[in-house]
């Protein structure tokens, strides 16, 4: 649900003092980017309708930006215990938000039977189609009971550019675990990274 806020001290009121989790977005018609990166995220929150999202129109209210630190339109700020926990400035893709947000807004999954619960990480598995490496890969963080956000890169091309320029590489499975990246299935470097205790099995390509 997308809610417009009215002034900072409305905003504090309905996020419970921003307990959240809560999204507040800052877009402006006055910004070209705004313009261009609205449509994207309007869909996003109407995909998600369990956000709990504040507009703040920047052409009409003049005070949450500045108590808040926000300078660029747009800016996309998730708030949690009274601060700053995730920050988007600019023009974003769908999965961006989701990346972004959805881990940090969603309870984790229950762990499965005899499954081990572990502390939360942001993963994002770069996968293609026709890709065996990338089904098992995915399905071995299903196995560790890891959540995960799967980008295709032949349909989000910024994205693969976006990888290749981190990496150096364009072949798929790639792994983005907290900022830190794995190239192929390296069941070893995922597990370290994660903090999964090894399983003997060989399996790395």
């Amino acid at each position: 649900m997308v809610r417009t806020v009215a002034n900072f001290d409305d905003l504090t009121a309905a996020t419970g003092g921003l307990k959240g989790p809560s999204v507040v977005a800052f877009f402006g018609d006055f910004s070209e980017k705004s313009r261009r990166a609205w449509p994207v995220f309007e869909a996003f929150c109407k995909a998600h309708p369990e956000l709990d999202v504040h507009l703040v129109d920047l052409d009409r209210v003049r005070d949450v930006h500045r108590r808040l630190g926000v300078t660029l339109a747009p800016t996309v700020l998730l708030m949690r215990d009274g601060a700053v926990h995730q920050q988007l400035v600019g023009v974003q893709t769908d999965a961006d938000y989701q990346a972004a947000l959805l881990p940090h807004t969603r309870p984790a999954p229950g762990p499965q039977a005899g499954a081990t619960a572990h502390p939360s990480h942001r993963v994002l598995v770069y996968t293609g189609p026709g890709c065996s490496w990338c089904t098992r890969v995915k399905a071995y963080l299903r196995q560790r009971n890891v959540s995960f956000t799967e980008i295709d890169v032949s349909l989000e091309p910024a994205q693969a550019q976006a990888l290749v320029r981190k990496t150096g590489q364009t072949g798929v499975p790639q792994l983005d675990i907290d900022g830190r990246y794995v190239v192929g299935f390296d069941k070893a470097r995922i597990d370290a990274l994660l903090g999964l205790a090894p399983q003997a099995s060989a399996g790395t390509h």
